[in-house]
């Protein structure tokens, strides 16, 4: 077995060990970090995030992360895979949540995407029973893609909580009481969040905000551009909404709403995409929302997202799809009125420009070393280290 082999499976050990027992977070201790690493979405088996961040020298022996090593995900632990998978994709998104939660919180930074949130929200009062229950008759009525419009009103009419078939048997299909434990606890814990900080102008989240979205937070526009203050707000928000919630799905007002029959699909900065398409015209305006026209992004601020593939970008900015890859960065940069789109990390940032930085690579389909990370500190993918050392 090679060093990496035993590293990996070192970690899927720290990984069943730390799912095995009860939700816990590590609280942050004083670290230095030599280096700062954004993952994409990691809806992928265990083995394989791991695989990454082997190929990437940021795993000990121990089967942790290096002592010096920040590493930052975007959200979406869950959720992948096909229904026969479901049992084994169900266990292996526990356990990575588990292993980055036995981490210091100021060295796997946390961040919450609209599957780790579907846990509180769509599925908040669903049992593993019932949710087998649900799943059962909305594979019946979901094969392969399609559902009879009077099916599905009538699916809707008896589990009048989610806003359709399609979300159980496929979006968030991988639900176990399990995960939702652990979400719930590290949300009251305060080590979900919403936004990271890691520059004074660069802030990670899941999908991005604009700056409809700041306005529901009330951040003077003379702070938009400083991704601290940036991220305060949105945290606070959170923070405010999980204190205040007792019972049914989590909702941050203006910013996150579940979804279910009665209002249709969830909304909100960890569901919203950037979209030119003429035919989204009214779904960018206003918010929550699912579509945002990225000329309102705040400028002066580089936001790194996961959440939307190479292609479905492409789709929606009214790009060709040729040329769509899995596993490379891309970026798109706009001045309020070009918006430009491309593969590879970002140019260097010009005054009143609002750039944004993808990092959802497909990881499912990609092989280990050909998944991209982004360097936080050169703002560029990162660089595997050569196999004789770190």
């Amino acid at each position: 077995m090679s060093e990496a082999a035993r590293i990996i499976q070192a970690a899927l050990a720290r990984a069943a060990e730390a799912a095995a027992g009860p939700p816990r977070s590590a609280p942050a201790q004083d670290g230095v970090w030599r280096r700062r690493l954004v993952i994409g979405d990691p809806q992928a088996d265990l083995a394989q995030v791991l695989a990454i961040l082997a190929h990437h020298g940021l795993l000990a022996r121990d089967g942790l992360l290096h002592s010096d090593v920040q590493l930052v995900s975007v959200g979406d632990h869950f959720d992948w895979g096909k229904p026969s998978e479901r049992e084994s994709a169900a266990a292996s998104g526990l356990a990575l949540v588990a292993w980055l939660a036995a981490h210091p919180a100021n060295q796997a930074v946390m961040l919450l995407g609209n599957h780790d949130l579907g846990r509180v929200g769509e599925l908040a009062g669903f049992t593993d029973a019932r949710f087998a229950e649900a799943q059962a008759e909305a594979d019946r009525i979901y094969p392969g893609g399609d559902t009879d419009d009077a099916a599905e009103q009538a699916y809707l009419a008896r589990w009048p909580q989610v806003p359709s078939a399609e979300l159980v048997a496929r979006d968030f299909g991988n639900f176990r009481e399990a995960q939702r434990a652990w979400v719930e606890h590290l949300l009251r814990v305060r080590r979900f969040r919403v936004a990271h900080a890691a520059a004074s102008d660069v802030l990670v989240l899941h999908a991005g905000v604009t700056r409809e979205d700041l306005d529901v937070t009330r951040l003077p526009d003379a702070h938009r551009a400083d991704a601290w203050r940036v991220a305060a707000a949105l945290n606070a928000a959170l923070d405010a909404a999980v204190a205040a919630w007792t019972r049914g799905p989590l909702v941050i007002p203006g910013l996150h709403h579940p979804g279910n029959a009665a209002q249709g699909e969830g909304t909100g900065i960890f569901y919203q995409r950037p979209s030119l398409l003429p035919e989204d015209a009214e779904r960018v305006r206003g918010t929550p929302r699912r579509r945002f026209d990225p000329r309102r992004l705040p400028p002066g601020l580089t936001q790194v997202v996961g959440h939307t593939r190479d292609k479905r970008s492409r789709a929606m900015l009214g790009l060709s799809p040729t040329g769509a890859r899995d596993g490379v960065l891309r970026h798109l940069v706009t001045d309020g009125t070009r918006v430009d789109y491309a593969h590879g990390a970002p140019p260097p940032p010009t005054p009143g420009a609002a750039v944004l930085v993808f990092t959802d690579g497909a990881m499912r389909e990609c092989q280990a070393p050909d998944y991209a990370l982004f360097d936080l500190d050169t703002r560029a993918a990162a660089i595997a280290p050569r196999p004789e050392g770190r």
